[in-house]
């Protein structure tokens, strides 16, 4: 199945456009996008024959007005460049449809300030910072390289276009989001969308497997927890009593990768869970200034400071501690899942039954060891598909095999063991409404997304101040921007 996007008119998988329409406005890093604020005349003008405009402003560089926002003649190239920075071939790609991908995405920044959708300044700040966290490793941290690189006089006026960026990408986002988001579709629908595919085009589905593992995690010893719990207590005691520094010992101690640099600051927002459940609800009950017992989330245990209540956004600051698990506790766990292994192919147990039995992980035991695909939320795996470490895992077990005991290390970098197994396979094949229905059902949604946005474009151009100047106006859109 193929359709066409409304200004890229290059043709690409159904299943992917939405996705990709997302990733294009992520990928835009660094363009030039600026709100007007002092050429007042071109916002203001209502007039719908844009060409006819006398009180548009002529301004340098500047390729297209599109509601409050201007797209600069530069912008086109950047885009290029970040889409190819991003691994994208732009080769086939011509101009004018990387310039109304970009009169999209400002047509939806405008309209989301319009429907006052709301982006965090925290949220966007946070953004920035690990941004050029990366950008600065690949100039080995040095920021004055860092500057030169995208001509920029000072770190301050760098940020402050990043933030800018940001914010304007968020909205894009966030308003095609809504857009889409109260589409729904009906089992009619779908059975209809099915029968309009010609016969020689219904789309064909590779490979698939239904994967399950049993993990055998190595067990904390209660004395190396009581020695976190009370560590932790010690530097919340020295920073009441002794008034040493919260975000020093965050510096120096935190075992939290993502925060320690940053003295363990987080941003919270109570409507956007950002962290896990157990981490927001210490985090919420506190009172400005104060500081948490140690409470133990799934990364080890913590203690919170709460340093400022802003509105629905709470400032934190917290220290991170993992409890060690002692080398005989890790020679015992692979020792336990090689006997669990050993049953299961003598055929003692089932591999379902002894992940219920014997299987560490919470998530899949009760399932029998099933892992669920994140991207279909089902048991499929596409074999083309499949995330390349678990793929290595499997490849080249036969169905029903057991793999030897592996290896690896979880989120919080401690070694588990895990043993496999590839418990279906469905082999590549024409699509089938009866035996893929969700996968088909998922590719009319996507084709209703498409129409929801067009119809919600089509509308928007009409009733937004558009102006676009120079060669521009020669190209040949599939959406309506020259309004003809």
């Amino acid at each position: 199945m193929l359709l066409k996007t409304n200004n890229l008119k290059f043709t690409i998988n159904l299943k992917y456009i939405l996705p990709i329409g997302l990733s294009l406005l992520a990928l835009n890093v660094m363009s030039a996008q600026e709100v007007i604020e002092d050429e007042k005349e071109i916002v203001e003008t209502k007039a719908i024959d844009t060409t006819k405009s006398k009180n548009a402003l002529k301004v340098d560089g500047v390729a297209a007005v599109v509601g409050d926002y201007i797209v600069l003649d530069s912008d086109v190239e950047k885009e290029r460049l970040q889409l190819e920075a991003g691994g994208y071939s732009t080769k086939d790609i011509k101009d004018c449809e990387l310039f109304g991908k970009l009169l999209e995405n400002k047509l939806y920044a405008h309209h989301a300030i319009q429907d006052s959708i709301i982006v965090s300044d925290a949220e966007i700040r946070q953004q920035v910072d690990y941004q050029i966290e990366q950008f600065l490793q690949q100039v080995n941290g040095n920021m004055d390289r860092l500057l030169k690189f995208y001509k920029k006089e000072d770190e301050k006026s760098f940020r402050d276009e990043m933030f800018a960026i940001n914010k304007a990408n968020q909205l894009a986002q966030r308003m095609q989001a809504k857009i889409v988001d109260a589409v729904e579709i009906t089992p009619d629908e779908v059975r209809t969308f099915f029968k309009n595919i010609p016969k020689d085009e219904l789309p064909t589905f590779g490979t698939e497997l239904k994967v399950a593992q049993i993990v055998a995690e190595p067990k904390v010893s209660e004395e190396e927890k009581q020695r976190v719990i009370d560590r932790l207590k010690s530097f919340k005691a020295d920073i009441i009593e002794n008034g040493a520094s919260f975000r020093s010992k965050a510096v120096l101690y935190s075992e939290d990768p993502g925060s320690a640099s940053r003295g363990g600051k987080y941003t919270l927002n109570k409507k956007k869970p950002q962290m896990v459940k157990e981490f927001r609800e210490v985090a919420f009950a506190l009172q400005e200034g104060e500081i948490s017992e140690p409470f133990k989330t799934d990364y080890g245990y913590h203690i919170i400071t709460l340093e400022k209540i802003r509105g629905q956004e709470y400032d934190v600051a917290h220290i991170l501690l993992t409890p060690k698990v002692s080398n005989e506790a890790i020679t015992e766990a692979k020792e336990r899942l090689e006997k669990v292994r050993e049953r299961i192919v003598s055929g003692d147990i089932s591999f379902a039954d002894a992940a219920k039995e014997a299987s560490d992980e919470k998530e899949t035991k009760n399932d029998g060891g099933q892992l669920i695909n994140p991207t279909t939320q089902d048991y499929n795996f596409e074999l083309t598909r499949m995330d390349p470490e678990l793929y290595a895992q499997i490849q080249n077990l036969k169905d029903g095999e057991v793999s030897l005991v592996q290896t690896e290390q979880d989120r919080t970098g401690n070694v588990k063991f895990k043993i496999l197994t590839v418990s279906d396979r469905v082999d590549d094949h024409t699509a089938d409404y009866a035996k893929d229905f969700l996968k088909i059902k998922e590719l009319a949604l996507d084709e209703k997304k498409i129409q929801a946005i067009e119809k919600w474009q089509k509308e928007k151009i009409l009733d937004t101040y558009i102006k676009i100047s120079g060669e521009y106006r020669d190209c040949n859109f599939s959406s309506n921007w020259l309004k003809r």
